[in-house]
């Protein structure tokens, strides 16, 4: 007797040794070896700790089946009313023979019979007078008599093996909680610079009241609540990001990030590590982890402008997250989720990229769910003195401008011009206007509708192409007809370069020979 309670102390010691000494992420395992040997020398069939969870769950976090038992294994489990209200209470249990069984553990009862066992010892997991779970080893082979002696020193075991759990569980909520916040400060981090980037110069709210924009803004209430991906298509600077916020902050994702990126703004060798971000080290440069655009916009709206820019090689990951929600960072091979409406934006003819085998039709059709088609402002011209006072009053402060009156003949003017450069056109030859205009009465610069060149027509009214060539033109001239670079001609026009060199090439337009 002397010499099992001297060895069963020696195997209590070096258990609660190596229990106490173990890493959060070793422990698991130190249990479950510890659970093994003890199990062994009790000449038990089975040992197992079960932790308490709420609302009287309960959970098996180490587990040693010699003989097994059908459906045991670890995770959630039931743990029987009376055993559990023992446990609950800081009281063990201990049956050497099946006939020890009160008459009213009816459950238990069936349990023991069901299963064979024939020996069962059950201890509390306490800290302090918090009950935390229970250890218990069971027999199905022979009845056990263990010793008063055992069951004493197996009780002080089974104390320090609490407190063993308890810090290995609160360092592992604490590596968690720690690990959280980190993933939320890279993430604000990642917002702020996003919002950084993508602040801009533009509408508050969408001006206008005109049948062309009503329809627009018709369709954008019956889409923003559905989270349906959508195409926004029309010419530059008709407004189409203006359109993607209002449909965001219209959706059940208002309060989530709205994340825009200007593909065309991109060189196609940084628009997959702009769009799914990259590990440190993926490439050279990489210094540290950065999260993508979709992983920023988790949870909200992620808007891609020119979209029609973005490479092939790319267009198969994109359509991948729109299908699946799933993509990995550059650099790793762990799969992320994400949850992201797509708003996308084309001043190009998609289809037509399609049937020239320049674009994926699937992820086209992903994408055109729901299109939307913004008119330009020559469609709608009503809308132009909204437009025109919305500028005067919202930058004449800004440029230290006293402006409140406007001429017939210049309202007219701007309502007569085809503005083949869109609203945005119009917001940059008021600001001009403005700066020209030291009193209270808007002075509109009468070269601003002229075409160098060519007579103005008897209505006033010029041929699109006609001042959209020689607005370009005018443009190249003075930017050197640099259309890359800082102050390129592009960036003067308020388009994209590839958008540029598109309308270059439709009208006819060629640099002269030096």
């Amino acid at each position: 007797m002397a010499a099992e309670t001297s060895n069963f102390e020696s195997k209590l010691a070096e258990a609660c040794a190596r229990l106490l000494a173990a890493p959060t992420e070793t422990f698991e395992a130190e249990l479950n070896l510890a659970i093994e040997r003890l199990a062994l020398f009790f000449r038990a069939d089975r040992g197992s700790v079960v932790l308490f969870g709420a609302d009287r769950t309960a959970r098996i976090v180490a587990l040693f089946p010699l003989d097994r038992f059908p459906g045991l294994e670890t995770g959630p489990t039931l743990v029987l009313p009376n055993w559990m209200d023992r446990a609950r209470r800081g009281l063990g249990w201990t049956m050497k023979r099946p006939d020890e069984l009160p008459e009213a553990w009816t459950e238990e009862r069936e349990f023991v019979l069901e299963y064979g066992i024939k020996s069962n010892l059950m201890f509390p997991l306490q800290v302090g007078d918090r009950p935390i779970g229970l250890i218990s080893f069971s027999t199905s082979r022979s009845e056990q008599d263990w010793t008063p002696e055992l069951l004493a020193r197996f009780r002080l075991f089974s104390v320090i093996l609490a407190g063993a759990i308890d810090r290995a569980r609160a360092e592992s909520e604490l590596r968690a909680s720690l690990a959280e916040i980190s993933r939320l400060k890279e993430r604000a981090e990642a917002e702020n610079v996003v919002l950084r980037e993508e602040v801009r110069e533009g509408f508050d709210e969408i001006v206008g009241r005109s049948p062309a924009l009503m329809r627009v803004l018709h369709l954008v209430e019956q889409v923003a609540p559905t989270g349906s991906a959508v195409l926004l298509t029309g010419e530059t600077g008709t407004g189409k990001e203006l359109l993607a916020r209002a449909i965001h902050r219209r959706s059940a994702r208002a309060e989530r990030p709205f994340v825009a990126v200007n593909c065309a703004a991109l060189p196609g060798t940084l628009i997959e590590s702009e769009l799914f971000g990259y590990e440190r080290g993926a490439f050279t440069g990489a210094l540290q982890r950065r999260l993508g655009r979709f992983e920023v916009a988790g949870g909200g709206t992620i808007f891609l402008d020119e979209i029609s820019d973005i490479p092939g090689d790319i267009q198969g990951r994109l359509l991948r997250v729109l299908q699946e929600g799933t993509f990995e960072r550059l650099g790793s091979s762990h799969t992320i989720r994400t949850d992201v409406r797509v708003v996308a934006a084309t001043n190009r003819d998609l289809e037509a990229a399609v049937a020239e085998g320049r674009w994926r039709a699937d992820l086209y059709y992903r994408l055109k769910v729901f299109p939307i088609e913004v008119p330009p402002l020559r469609e709608r011209r009503e809308d132009i003195p909204l437009l025109v006072w919305y500028f005067v009053t919202r930058k004449r402060t800004t440029l230290g401008r006293n402006v409140t009156r406007i001429p017939d003949r210049a309202m007219s003017a701007f309502q007569r011009y085809d503005w083949p450069g869109n609203v945005r056109e119009l917001e940059n030859v008021i600001e001009r206007a403005l700066i020209l205009s030291p009193g209270d009465t808007l002075l509109v610069d009468d070269r601003t509708f002229a075409s160098p060149g060519k007579a103005r027509a008897e209505s006033g009214i010029f041929r699109l192409e006609d001042v959209e060539r020689a607005h370009i033109l005018k443009v190249l001239g003075e930017c050197g007809w640099r259309i890359a670079g800082r102050g390129n001609a592009a960036e003067s026009l308020g388009m994209n370069r590839s958008t540029l060199r598109s309308r270059m090439e439709k009208l006819g337009i060629e640099r002269p020979n030096a």
